[in-house]
């Protein structure tokens, strides 16, 4: 369903070959703490005194309910020749570098996020740069050029960039992956650095709230083990098909059919009691339904990936509402997904299988998000799935032991028997700056602060 898991799949061939608080439905019985081994570690700056343990070049630390960075002065100018338009202009840039984060896990992947607010004709670069256990260190990797607009007139492009690379690593549209995860190297630390962007002389600025990372060391799996069922529960999320977008906007990924990811971000930040204005939506052909989910497919739509589905993209997205934040993660197992149904939290999940492996779906995908936004009394998934066609049907339930394995495995067999990717837990969860004391620990529990 998406251009995005063509990529993934390129990095796992690459190793094999080196081988050879809303409103809540339905309550049960409380979650059980996350009993499984986590291989996963993020670190998000998000307070005062995170943004102040960095070193900044003209950006100035912003106090208050919601800490963050944004210029105070321009610590230089820089020319940026969009590829996407081939305009050439010249911007006044600000810049701040984290401290070293050492991964708690020896890690084969890292993905970065950021929340930020980025006023018409600004932007900002999020970059990466890895220590290796052998003491090299990788070259400061773009992860991504984001701008929550798209005026021609003003704005860059937002996009990945490809071929990154040092013959250890490789950037795969948002992720930084080993070339050989069977080999000893892994990434023991990092450091990201923010750069914010704008026209000389202008006094807008972009505002970054939250940026970090996630890095991982999920082992390579076929399957992995069984859990046992311990939530009664279901989320109330608004429901909303992509398949009825179908030949919708073709500029934004050929359309609806493909927009999976951007229509699940669109659930849940309407779950959290957000949208787009009427204003917002003026673009949009009056004719279609749920012009919400046309708008998401814009505003996540990655210029070089030339699809909606950039993780970091549709978290940053979520990100542009108002007292909103967008992390992408991974999950150790369903006992952590569901400790965050339980707190009120629902997850955007990435899952790939065919069509005789996920009962019930009707269709087989090299790479598909879908909403978890409960668990039947018998532990199964109940999952806003918007590969469905029409609204009314998006509502799903899955056989749990299918779900979890299509969802946190790393290797499958395709429809032809060759082995590719599986994304092994990624997920994005989208929650408001104000909390309850439940989901805060629920948040916690599984690393996100």
């Amino acid at each position: 369903m998406s251009r995005r898991t063509v990529l993934a799949t390129a990095a796992a061939v690459a190793a094999i070959a080196a081988t050879a608080s809303p409103a809540l439905g339905v309550t049960g019985s409380a979650a059980r703490p996350p009993r499984a081994a986590r291989l996963v570690d993020n670190r998000f700056w998000t307070s005062y005194e995170d943004w102040r343990t960095g070193t900044a070049e003209g950006a100035a630390v912003v106090a208050g309910s919601r800490p963050g960075l944004r210029i105070a002065k321009a610590a230089g100018r820089a020319d940026y020749t969009d590829p996407h338009t081939g305009t050439t202009a010249t911007w006044e840039y600000a810049r701040w570098t984290s401290p070293v984060h050492r991964s708690t896990v020896p890690a084969t992947e890292a993905i970065a996020s950021w929340n930020a607010r980025t006023p018409a004709g600004t932007w900002l670069q999020v970059e990466l740069r890895g220590t290796y256990s052998d003491k090299t260190e990788t070259p400061w990797y773009v992860m991504g050029r984001w701008t929550a607009g798209d005026d021609a007139a003003v704005d860059i492009r937002r996009t990945s960039v490809d071929d990154q690379t040092d013959g250890k690593s490789t950037v795969w549209t948002d992720t930084l992956s080993l070339d050989d995860t069977t080999a000893a190297l892994r990434i023991v630390s990092y450091r990201l650095r923010l750069t914010l962007y704008r026209k000389p002389g202008d006094t807008r600025t972009p505002t970054v709230w939250r940026l970090g990372a996630m890095a991982s060391a999920v082992p390579d799996r076929f399957t992995v083990p069984a859990s046992k069922p311990g939530l009664a529960k279901e989320l109330k999320v608004p429901r909303y098909s992509q398949e009825i977008h179908a030949g919708q906007y073709p500029e934004y990924d050929n359309g609806g059919e493909a927009w999976c990811s951007p229509t699940s971000s669109q659930m849940i930040i309407e779950y959290w009691g957000r949208k787009p204005t009427a204003e917002d939506l003026a673009w949009v052909d009056p004719t279609y339904a749920d012009p919400q989910v046309c708008h998401a497919a814009r505003f996540t739509f990655d210029y070089q990936y030339e699809g909606c589905g950039n993780w970091p993209f549709n978290a940053a997205y979520a990100a542009t509402y108002k007292d909103l934040q967008g992390v992408v993660t991974r999950l150790a197992s369903l006992t952590e997904l569901e400790s965050l149904v339980a707190a009120g939290i629902p997850a955007i999940t990435s899952q790939s299988f065919l069509k005789e492996e996920l009962t019930g779906a009707g269709y087989g995908t090299a790479g598909h998000l879908m909403t978890v936004i409960g668990f039947t009394t018998t532990g199964d998934v109940i999952a806003n799935d918007p590969a469905s066609p029409s609204d009314p049907a998006v509502r799903r339930v899955y056989k749990r032991r299918e779900w979890e394995n299509i969802w946190l495995r790393t290797k499958r067999y395709n429809a032809s028997g060759k082995v590719v990717s599986g994304t092994g837990g990624v997920c994005y969860l989208y929650f408001p700056t104000k909390l309850s004391s439940a989901q805060r620990k629920a948040l916690a529990a599984v690393g996100i602060r």
